[in-house]
């Protein structure tokens, strides 16, 4: 399996929430320019990280995102999950009608034994570790 753009700029754009939100909630047009990504495309993410329990939002003047768990609680592999779903590297591990083999396949615990490594090494690696200063902030009370 490849990461997607989901996963890779939904990582940035918390980790970005996290660095940025020491003065207020962070507004996504900001993140996108200091991201270099589309504002369009952040807002889709931003919904599913919302739905996922990992961002809080206030709408209005001063309004914005913030995180709603700790940088420590979250974790690059929630994140992936929360954009992805569990998917595995190989398409026949997310859709048994992909292979005619599937019940021969003499490689299928290859795929299956890789993808649970890479989702446990991503488990391993929170947005706490990925902040450099550890600066960051949280609104444990969604707005």
């Amino acid at each position: 399996m490849r990461l997607t753009t989901r996963s890779r700029y939904g990582t940035r754009m918390i980790l970005d929430i996290a660095m940025h939100c020491r003065t207020g909630p962070v507004r996504i047009s900001d993140i996108a320019i200091r991201q270099g990504l589309s504002t369009k495309y952040l807002e889709k993410l931003i919904r599913e990280l919302k739905r996922a329990g990992f961002i809080s939002s206030k709408r209005g003047p001063g309004g914005g995102h913030t995180l709603a768990k700790a940088p420590e609680d979250i974790s690059v592999g929630d994140v992936v999950r929360s954009l992805e779903g569990e998917a595995g590297l190989v398409e026949c591990l997310e859709d048994n009608k992909q292979c005619q083999r599937i019940e021969n396949c003499p490689t299928r615990e290859v795929w299956v034994k890789a993808s649970k490594a890479m989702y446990a090494a991503l488990d391993e690696i929170s947005i706490a570790d990925l902040l450099t200063e550890g600066s960051f902030c949280v609104k444990t009370n969604p707005f």
